[in-house]
Formats: structure tokens, C-alpha cells, sequence
């Protein structure tokens, strides 16, 4: 790797992870409603389900950021990333007037997914605490 792939993968790992981020802490504010969504959805404790978000977004997100231990931190918000599109984004089980709009977030997830495949997959680069 040269200097331009150390800086494009921290870059795209502060890509990936502002968005964990900015919806975590979003979520603090928000935590009454994060529960009521959760327990629309029918999950058991939603209240230890809303603090598990928040801990996942935040901390695996700040993990990502900062390249510690990121195949694992990419890993845990692959699979976070795919049991919430699944259960929240489920656009083919949606009134026709969400439909659009949920498809767009079920394919950005997807997205989101893919591009937390390519952190398992290769590391997080030089620029980390994990060195690869």
C-alpha cells in the first residue's frame, strides 16, 4: 500500500463510521422512541435492546474510526447492520406509501454492508491502531 491507499482507507472507514456514530448518538436523545420502535417490532427487553444499539453504534463505530480491532468492529455492524435492514426496512411487508422509501434504505444498508465486508476483508490499512 502507498500513502493514497493509507489515506483512502482511513478515509472510507470515517465514511462508513459516521454514520453508526451520528445515529447512536441520535439514539441517547431519543430513547423513549427507540424503545417504542423496538417494541413494535415485537423484540423481548426492548429497553436492554435500545442500550445494545447504542453501545454497538458507538462503540464499534468508534472502533472502526480509530482502526482497533476494526475486522471485528466491521464484523459486529455487518450482522447489526443486517438483523435492523431485515426487521425495520422490510419495504415488501410496508404500506405501498413507504415502500419507496424503505427500499432505498433496505439497498443503502446493503451498501453500508458491502463496504463493511471490504474492512473484514482487507483491514483497516496502515492508518490504525491495529497497523495490518
Amino acid at each position: 500500500m502507498n500513502a493514497t491507499s493509507d489515506a483512502l482507507s482511513l478515509i472510507g472507514r470515517i465514511f462508513l463510521a459516521v454514520i453508526f456514530l451520528v445515529s447512536g448518538f441520535g439514539k441517547i436523545g431519543g430513547f423513549a422512541g427507540l424503545i417504542g420502535q423496538i417494541a413494535s417490532k415485537g423484540f423481548p427487553l426492548p429497553e436492554a435492546f435500545a442500550a445494545a444499539t447504542i453501545a454497538i453504534e458507538l462503540g464499534a463505530g468508534l472502533m472502526l474510526v480509530f482502526g482497533w480491532k476494526a475486522r471485528w468492529a466491521a464484523f459486529l455492524l455487518a450482522v447489526f447492520t443486517a438483523i435492523v435492514t431485515l426487521f425495520f426496512h422490510n419495504f415488501w411487508a410496508m404500506p405501498e406509501a413507504q415502500r419507496p422509501m424503505q427500499q432505498i434504505q433496505f439497498m443503502k444498508n446493503l451498501a453500508v454492508i458491502g463496504g463493511l465486508m471490504f474492512v473484514m476483508a482487507f483491514g483497516p490499512g496502515r492508518l490504525s491502531i491495529d497497523k495490518r
